[in-house]
């Protein structure tokens, strides 16, 4: 029997699957829909799908480093207890190990771990675990040696922050402070040049507002502006921020001071910029309770 576009969307209607598990499915049914919404559920795809329209903004973030490249992978899940997990762990292990191999997160979901593409892998977690999950980013970082960290680690390299930090000169050690730096100090940019000019003009546009409020002549407020835009960049990104370690310096005169230049960093946080369903503590224990 011909599997039509027609009879693929009816499948995914009635099950919430995905296009090419639906068309799967009745290929593998010849188009017979009551069999293939059997197929789909005996596969826990059907519900997996079901679960798809839940904010998965919790999870695991994992950093690897392989030679002079590293990457930093985000797996989402519903909920924190999820994270503690020993199989979610290790399947987010396994894909962080994946992208290692991989330029970006579209190539990391078709790339296989055990046989199988990291979006089915998912796809297969979801059904065991009870939750909605996603893989929804991947970072790369190439550089002449490049540290990884990450911050209240839950199991060796993976937890709510990841950082990775490019450096040529001095010593694993000192890529190490500047990683727990940045897991710290939150940078925005490397430095004024890498820093996204809509930022910064925002930024300028906010302290022109607030220093015209004072009342103060232009020619006084612009030398206002001066000030407050350098103090800005200082806080703002990694070379001009006071380095954790020894706030009187700077963190590029701390890599000067180390015989190091930085030359990249990628810093990964657990949901950040998901929009949050709020729920109380008792709400989500009863939620995993209940599965």
């Amino acid at each position: 029997m011909a599997i039509t576009a027609a009879l693929v969307k009816e499948l995914r209607d009635s099950t919430g699957a995905g296009m090419m598990d639906a068309k799967k499915a009745l290929t593998e049914t010849d188009g017979d829909i009551e069999a293939a919404v059997d197929w789909l559920r005996t596969k826990g795809l059907a519900k997996a799908a079901k679960k798809s329209g839940r904010i998965a903004a919790e999870g695991l973030v994992a950093v690897k480093v392989d030679g002079n490249k590293g990457v930093a992978v985000e797996v989402n899940s519903e909920t924190d207890f999820v994270g503690k997990n020993a199989d979610f762990q290790e399947m987010v292990a396994s894909i962080a190990t994946a992208a290692t191999g991989v330029a970006d997160v579209e190539a990391l979901a078709s790339a296989e771990v055990n046989g199988k593409a990291v979006s089915e892998v998912i796809t297969d977690k979801i059904a065991t675990i009870g939750e909605n999950m996603s893989l929804r980013r991947m970072t790369a970082l190439e550089g002449e040696a490049v540290t990884s960290y990450v911050h209240n680690a839950v199991t060796d390299g993976m937890g709510k922050i990841g950082v990775l930090v490019a450096t040529t000169g001095g010593d694993e050690s000192f890529g190490k402070m500047v990683a727990m730096h940045i897991a710290a100090a939150n940078p925005a940019a490397l430095d004024e040049a890498s820093l996204d000019p809509a930022i910064v003009e925002k930024e300028k546009s906010v302290q022109i507002e607030i220093a015209r409020e004072s009342g103060k002549p232009e020619a006084v407020i612009e030398k206002m502006i001066v000030g407050r835009m350098k103090k800005f960049m200082a806080e703002t990104t990694l070379l001009g921020q006071a380095f954790v370690v020894n706030p009187d310096q700077t963190v590029e005169q701390a890599a000067k001071e180390a015989g190091a230049t930085i030359t990249g960093f990628v810093r990964m946080e657990v949901g950040e910029g998901i929009e949050k369903k709020e729920e109380d503590f008792a709400a989500e224990v009863a939620k995993a309770v209940q599965g």
